[in-house]
């Protein structure tokens, strides 16, 4: 079924549950926005987002405590005649007995979080923001090398696991082996993670599978990172022209997201790691401002300027 479910988010999120008799499985989040229903609750029920999380903070919670009780009772039936998510309380506000019952007989899960109304919010919507987003999976290694995210791709066997056992050696950290789910949170940002089965385990040909976390400690795994560089490694071809400069980047594309991505030829004697470690610290750098392959290029273009200038005056 679409969507996150609301046992879930109780779950990520450690709130309290006011009403555990409904089944929250029958209900679920589909949007990643949350509406404050601060309207809604004086009648205007026009344009009103049923489809959102509903967040009651102070200005709603206090205003419900001066309302009559007959009229109370109208808005309350009202409002959760829609088909509503959820309802949470923050500030560790807790809802009334009426508002509860009604909840209770129209299914409507009602939470409760002891965080402020604004910080609550932003953290239930960076949350459903990943939850939600579009998925894929690929075949490939991800690992965390200087903080930049270092997606490893190639043929089966080509050797990305040795290539992530020994950065994990030299102090980096494993995302995840063989299966890499990637999130699109935004038009700029690609979120990499592992399958749970498959966590924190490494296959090593004529080994057998390797668990990261146990072997190399805590500090060489983690649970989630950005994907900023594509390399992508093939077996070494002598009539293949290979980029020597890196003057213009070359990208790869998941879920309409450009990436940068470089080929990496495998030769006998070349090091993986220390190469895949270094375009990582290469590619931080140009990050920062500095691009080496364009200092080369502005070094040879003044050097034959200087000699032009040389020349003429000769």
């Amino acid at each position: 079924m679409k969507g996150v479910s609301i046992s879930k988010v109780v779950d990520k999120l450690k709130l309290t549950v006011f009403n555990p008799e409904v089944d929250m499985k029958k209900r679920r989040i589909t949007l990643s926005d949350v509406n404050r229903p601060a309207l809604q609750l004086t009648g205007y029920f026009e344009h009103f987002e049923e489809n959102r999380v509903q967040i009651i903070g102070t200005v709603e919670y206090t205003y419900l405590e001066h309302l009559e009780a007959e009229k109370k009772h109208k808005i309350y039936l009202e409002f959760l005649s829609f088909d509503i998510p959820c309802v949470i309380f923050c500030r560790e506000f807790q809802p009334d007995e009426e508002f509860l019952r009604l909840a209770t007989e129209q299914g409507v899960p009602v939470l409760g979080s002891g965080d402020a109304t604004s910080t609550f919010m932003a953290e239930l919507i960076y949350h459903l923001n990943e939850e939600l987003a579009p998925c894929i999976s690929i075949h490939g290694v991800l690992v965390d090398v200087y903080g930049e995210g270092l997606l490893i791709m190639g043929e089966s066997g080509i050797g990305k696991s040795e290539a992530a056992l020994e950065l994990i050696r030299r102090g980096h950290r494993l995302v995840t082996d063989d299966v890499v789910e990637i999130r699109k949170i935004n038009e700029r940002t690609l979120v990499g993670s592992s399958p749970d089965i498959t966590r924190y385990f490494i296959e090593l040909r004529g080994v057998g599978i390797v668990d990261v976390k146990h072997l190399f400690g805590v500090e060489c795994v983690k649970e989630k990172q950005n994907i900023d560089l594509v390399i992508k490694l093939e077996d070494w071809r002598k009539d293949n022209d290979y980029d020597r400069l890196g003057l213009e980047e070359e990208y790869t594309e998941f879920l309409g997201n450009k990436v940068v991505c470089h080929s990496l030829p495998i030769r006998p004697g070349r090091n993986l790691a220390v190469i895949c470690e270094t375009a990582a610290v290469n590619h931080r750098q140009k990050k920062m401002g500095y691009n080496a392959a364009q200092e080369l290029y502005r070094r040879v273009q003044a050097n034959l300027q200087k000699r032009s200038d040389e020349e003429e005056e000769e």
